[in-house]
């Protein structure tokens, strides 16, 4: 039963006057439930009480984390349908959406219960000591990464499950040892509750101590008390540039900066080279126009530059992806906040010298995305900036070079990408490796051929890429590798076996891999 309240450890509570309500983005109705804003008093309880139960919970075994992680992702399937219904409507997205977004967050709970097991995530070192080393003895040195402390995340508004209050940002810090207190998204209120519930449920059945999960709801003010708490060590955020940026300027401005492990959207842009073009060009402006408009355009890996050389080619892919666009149906977003942006910044862009909207561009009203295509010509791409910037929801640009050089220029021209894609044949990319090269410079992830829109959680997963895609280009926010951002290395010098944590001893009793005088084993010492 959604109550509307915070929850500090497994303790509901509400003292604050501030209510806030969710909403239904189809329609405007608003859901019955009141959701009371959580008071400065609630944040620094909640953030305390992680504090006091993190010594506890990194001291449990890795095993019994493993099985608090399965569990969370039984008490989420438990939850029926009551949470699709509950997630699709507070976002306007289909059930069905939310069936494939649900497996999508359990199944990488029970991955980090993998990696957890597993033990690589450790990364254990070990050097023996030489002491009659002549001139100066060698020392033992052990190394291991530990976890940090207390996280906070913030829920995404564009993936209610996977991204928010059990999300990766989530499973990966609780994966690593830490406490998480999440701030639950405006838009999906009732949603995060339900989840805030399952996990409660979890910690519970499997022992864990009350504190290593809090939920708070809030605005901006309850997000800032949050950064800015010197007992919260690290930020997991998914959302605007605006915000994460934000959000990564406080945390410096403390006296002990902590890390902010933001990813804050793309354009992601496809180069389309002038071979495999010509092979297609209706079908791949079939391709992408179903890409951009997935989701009404709202996944951080919607193609929003499609870059091309000048060619009758060009024509056909542009002239197929604008008109497929533009008979599209106008969708719901996810609230009004971001379908009144989408039409704002896009109006903004189109309106820009050189730039020329191929289709209708009236707002299509009550938070709808209506589709649409852009074109503009290499030049002018080049000397703007303005049209180098994110359009969130079903909107792209199609950018007509020259040739191949300014295709070049355009590709290093962007900023940090998540993602980039080459569209184009083994004889494109030989004929034009520079342009390659040059978009490998800009981005997480180079795709050949297909589109970006989807990303696999796995463990070769890169999302996250130079800025202002993400605040740290060498992390993930998607895969296994996302445990990397919650922990810290630690060297134990000289110390007697039996003090020893247990992936340093002599027995390797976890029995995992470890790196022992430069040589990967699972052996004794």
């Amino acid at each position: 039963m959604i109550t509307g309240q915070n929850y500090i450890g497994n303790q509901p509570s509400s003292e604050g006057s501030t209510i806030l309500k969710a909403y239904n983005p189809a329609d405007g109705s608003e859901f019955p439930e009141s959701f009371t804003e959580a008071t400065s008093d609630e944040v620094n309880a909640a953030v305390k009480k992680a504090e006091s139960v993190f010594g506890a919970y990194k001291a449990i075994s890795y095993e019994q984390r493993a099985q608090f992680l399965e569990a969370i992702a039984d008490e989420i399937m438990a939850l029926g349908d009551a949470l699709l219904e509950r997630a699709s409507g507070e976002s306007g997205l289909p059930t069905g959406r939310f069936q494939g977004e649900r497996g999508r967050t359990c199944n990488q709970l029970k991955m980090f219960a993998g990696v957890i097991r597993d033990g690589s995530w450790l990364d254990v070192n070990i050097d023996t000591a030489i002491l009659d080393r002549v001139p100066i003895p060698k020392q033992d040195l052990r190394k291991m990464q530990i976890p940090i402390g207390p996280v906070a995340v913030f829920g995404a508004s564009n993936f209610p499950l996977a991204f928010s209050t059990a999300g990766g940002d989530t499973a990966s810090a609780l994966a690593a040892g830490n406490p998480v207190i999440v701030k639950g998204h405006e838009a999906h209120l009732g949603t995060n509750e339900l989840v805030t519930q399952a996990v409660l449920k979890a910690a519970e059945k499997t022992g864990m101590p009350y504190g290593v999960f809090s939920m708070v709801n809030g605005g901006i003010s309850v997000g800032q008390q949050l950064v800015k708490h010197p007992k919260i060590k690290a930020v997991g955020f998914t959302g605007s540039l605006g915000g994460g940026r934000a959000i990564f300027d406080l945390a410096n401005q403390r006296p002990e900066p902590i890390p902010v492990y933001a990813e804050m959207g793309s354009t992601n842009p496809s180069f389309l080279m002038p071979e495999k073009l010509a092979s297609d060009p209706e079908g791949l402006g079939t391709t992408f126009a179903n890409s951009v408009a997935l989701g009404v355009g709202q996944f951080c890996t919607s193609p929003g530059l499609l870059i091309g050389v000048k060619s009758d080619a060009l024509n056909q892919f542009t002239e197929t992806l604008s008109k497929t666009l533009a008979e599209a149906s106008p969708a719901t977003m996810l609230n009004e906040k971001i379908a009144t942006s989408y039409y704002r910044h896009r109006g903004a862009l189109i309106e820009q010298t050189g730039v020329e909207a191929l289709g209708d561009t009236e707002n299509a009203g009550d938070n709808k995305g209506k589709p649409l295509t852009a074109k503009v010509n290499g030049q002018s791409f080049l000397n703007n900036p303005k049209l180098h910037e994110e359009i969130f929801g079903p909107f792209t640009m199609v950018v007509e070079c020259a040739n191949t050089s300014e295709m070049t220029a355009v590709a290093n021209s962007l900023e940090g990408q998540l993602t980039g894609t080459m569209v184009a044949s083994e004889n494109d990319i030989k004929a034009n490796p520079e342009v390659a090269e040059a978009l490998g410079q800009k981005v997480g992830r180079l795709l050949f051929n297909g589109v970006p829109t989807g990303v696999e959680v796995c463990h070769s997963m890169q999302h996250g890429g130079p800025y202002p895609a993400s605040t740290d280009a060498r992390t993930t926010s998607v895969g296994t590798a996302a445990i990397s951002r919650f922990v810290r290395p630690i060297s134990y010098q000289s110390w007697p076996d039996d003090l020893l944590p247990e992936p340093l001893k002599n027995s390797n009793p976890l029995g995992i891999w470890r790196v022992v005088n430069g040589e990967r084993t699972k052996d004794t010492i």
